[in-house]
């Protein structure tokens, strides 16, 4: 039997924690990684990133197995999870590092993450213009080790149960069929 062809999607919506949360949560995801993404120094920490000065957004680096879930519905869950309406912002959360961000890999992924935003505002399902910015993923590095499945490790703490709990919450009922068995 052959193993699966995954592809990686890596996309920015405020904290890596929350967006990490949400999408270990999700059938056909086989890994995903927090981290900071396109920014223009080498191997930031997060200390570097959080001053807003690398130019890096906090992300996450999802690997899928298409054949379980496409891109196309990783971004449904992705938008429906965050808010793509504000820049450099998610709730409390402010600064670059914070922004809302699909960095693709690939034509066809650029393709799709802007024929999604262009019908998700099409349809009036947000308020206001959605700010996502949608790039080629470039100098990707991986978040420090105790930044790895913060929620799972911390779920009673005060920014995982007030912040992160609920958007984990709002993907279990709003996707409840995409849910891990």
């Amino acid at each position: 039997m052959n193993a699966p062809s995954l592809e990686t999607a890596t996309l920015g919506g405020g904290c890596f924690w929350c967006t990490e949360a949400v999408f270990l949560d999700v059938e056909g995801v086989v890994s995903v990684e927090s981290g900071y993404s396109n920014g223009h120094v080498e191997r930031p920490s997060y200390e570097q990133v959080c001053t807003g000065t690398t130019g890096h957004a906090e992300v996450v680096r999802v690997r899928f197995d298409p054949q379980h879930i496409g891109f196309r519905e990783l971004l449904e869950i992705f938008f429906v999870t965050h808010d793509p309406t504000t820049l450099n912002r998610q709730g409390s959360d402010v600064g670059t590092q914070y922004r809302s961000g699909i960095y693709t890999h690939g034509e066809e992924q650029a393709r799709i993450a802007h024929e999604v935003i262009a019908e998700l505002q099409a349809s009036g399902g947000v308020h206001g213009p959605i700010v996502t910015e949608v790039l080629p993923e470039s100098n990707y590095w991986p978040a420090e080790d105790y930044h790895q499945n913060y929620f799972a490790q911390h779920p009673n703490a005060g920014y995982c149960a007030f912040v992160v709990a609920p958007k984990v919450e709002k993907f279990r009922k709003t996707f409840a069929a995409k849910r891990k068995r």
